[in-house]
């Protein structure tokens, strides 16, 4: 084993992998970028990774991963205020890191995706707590509510699309507050099952 490759692990490619991903986008995120960054030789990269979509279903991976650890914390909270500060979260996460964001959005080939279960683990938090707001029946579809509420004002935001003034933080709480009311006042009109 080469000594270049001894002291690069896969956590430091990944990171390295992230880095260009953050300054240029998808396509800054070459084999040959990151073998720059860790101060390797392309080739070798291939001794830990397939090829490019092997790397950025890596890269996919951890951003998953650092999302789910930034949701976890809320599932413990009432439901309400749970995916209130879920949704806050996931807004701070996006704005800190939005091509990260925006990469766990894209329509990947499959052999760049990261695996479904890590969409499954970054999402239960608010699966969980939008059953035991909305119900156990529709725990899902309030969850893509929330989330797609989310993301799209979050994925607006980012792109600069707000150009009518006002407050947008205080818009993103009220589009949660909204959702969140709806969710609860719907679970109480349904009849007992």
């Amino acid at each position: 084993m080469s000594p270049a490759r001894a002291r690069t692990s896969q956590t430091d490619i990944v990171a390295a992998g992230r880095e260009l991903l953050e300054a240029g986008g998808l396509d800054a995120v070459t084999m040959q970028a990151i073998a720059d960054r860790v101060g390797i030789r392309a080739p070798s990269l291939y001794k830990r990774f397939s090829g490019r979509g092997d790397l950025i279903a890596a890269v996919g991976a951890s951003v998953l991963a650092d999302l789910t650890e930034e949701l976890a914390p809320f599932v413990g909270l009432e439901p309400a205020a749970g995916i209130r500060s879920i949704a806050e979260a996931f807004r701070r996460f996006a704005l800190g890191h939005p091509r990260s964001y925006e990469l766990i959005f894209l329509n990947l080939p499959p052999g760049s995706r990261p695996p479904a279960e890590l969409n499954a683990q970054a999402a239960a938090p608010l699966v969980e707590l939008a059953g035991r707001l909305a119900g156990p029946d529709q725990a899902l579809e309030a969850a893509r509510l929330v989330t797609a509420f989310a993301h799209g004002f979050v994925s607006m935001e980012l792109s600069g699309a707000f150009r009518l003034g006002g407050d947008v933080d205080a818009a993103y709480r009220y589009g949660v507050d909204v959702l969140v009311d709806a969710l609860a006042n719907r679970k109480r009109s349904l009849p007992a099952g």
